[in-house]
């Protein structure tokens, strides 16, 4: 059976673009996976009071089997001690600085075996961050941030006009050229977007739900495919051409007969060996105007 590796989302953005508030809504709404959140301090991510069960040194136990922990200056120990637990985390979370260069934690992840890359989330505020790009001592760390994302998750679209909304989203178009933009208000994003869980290997894709509801932006649907399909062009196509997909994630039989796990995030895309424990499907994740699902569904049937 191939291991399953752990995934690692590394959510960035500048001071006060609402990490915290994003966090605190993701764990309020784990639906039963474990997460565990990563910080270099506490006090950089304060915890919503209701949601500690119990805290010592370096770990917050959250409800729900979730925690936090604080990793210092060694996040890859950090990480390694997570993967060693008796019942690993589902899904690990590494909240930056506001000031830290995500890819750069991204590459150090990378040194290590059992762990994945699952994207790079950074928040944007919709009222300041223009602004802040043109700063003569902060604009350069908002440009780099910017353009390491998968998605960008444009927050406090609550506090500005549709003027300046569409205004920023434009500009996001260049600032963040590979991304996904996903407005926001108080960190109120679907979990599958944000971390893609819905379609995490220990669970049945098959029998995934739509996480389309009444007042939600997003939409989903599971795309099946039991037969032979070409893993990689389907996972490109759904990453660079215009479907409407934030997020894809699921597992499909490969042009070879051999299972395949297919990932898309943002423009983002990769497709690795798989167990042959799941039934074919993928599920979809977009906003909802802009997922066109029978597309998708045609563009699986020509390959």
């Amino acid at each position: 059976m191939t291991e399953r590796l752990l995934p690692v989302t590394t959510i960035g953005g500048y001071l006060g673009a609402g990490k915290t508030t994003l966090v605190n809504h993701l764990l309020r709404n784990a639906d039963g996976l474990r997460l565990a959140i990563l910080v270099n301090e506490f006090g950089e991510l304060p915890i919503d009071e209701d949601l500690i069960e119990a805290q010592d040194e370096d770990v917050i136990s959250i409800a729900g089997g979730c925690i936090c922990c604080s990793y210092g200056s060694d996040m890859l120990a950090a990480l390694m001690d997570l993967g060693q637990m008796p019942t690993p985390p589902d899904h690990v979370l590494i909240e930056a600085s506001g000031v830290a260069i995500p890819q750069a934690i991204v590459d150090a992840v990378g040194l290590l075996d059992g762990f994945q890359n699952d994207g790079i989330v950074v928040l944007a505020d919709a009222e300041t961050v223009q602004k802040l790009a043109k700063d003569d001592y902060v604009g350069d760390t908002i440009d780099r941030q910017l353009a390491d994302a998968d998605l960008v998750i444009l927050s406090k679209v609550d506090l500005v006009d549709e003027a300046k909304k569409a205004a920023v989203e434009d500009w996001l178009s260049t600032a963040a050229p590979g991304a996904s933009v996903i407005p926001a208000e108080q960190g109120k994003v679907a979990l599958e977007v944000v971390l893609g869980s819905a379609s995490d290997a220990s669970r049945n894709l098959a029998e995934s739900k739509s996480i389309e509801h009444s007042g939600s932006p997003f939409a989903s649907f599971v795309l099946k495919t039991n037969e032979s399909i070409d893993a990689e062009k389907l996972a490109q196509n759904l990453a660079t051409g215009d479907f409407g997909v934030v997020r894809a994630k699921g597992f499909v039989k490969g042009s070879d007969g051999e299972s395949k796990l297919l990932h898309v995030v943002g423009q983002r895309w990769q497709v690795s060996p798989a167990s042959d424990d799941f039934e074919p499907a993928v599920i979809c994740i977009g906003i909802k105007q802009q997922l066109k699902q029978a597309e998708i569904e045609d563009l699986a049937l020509s390959l």
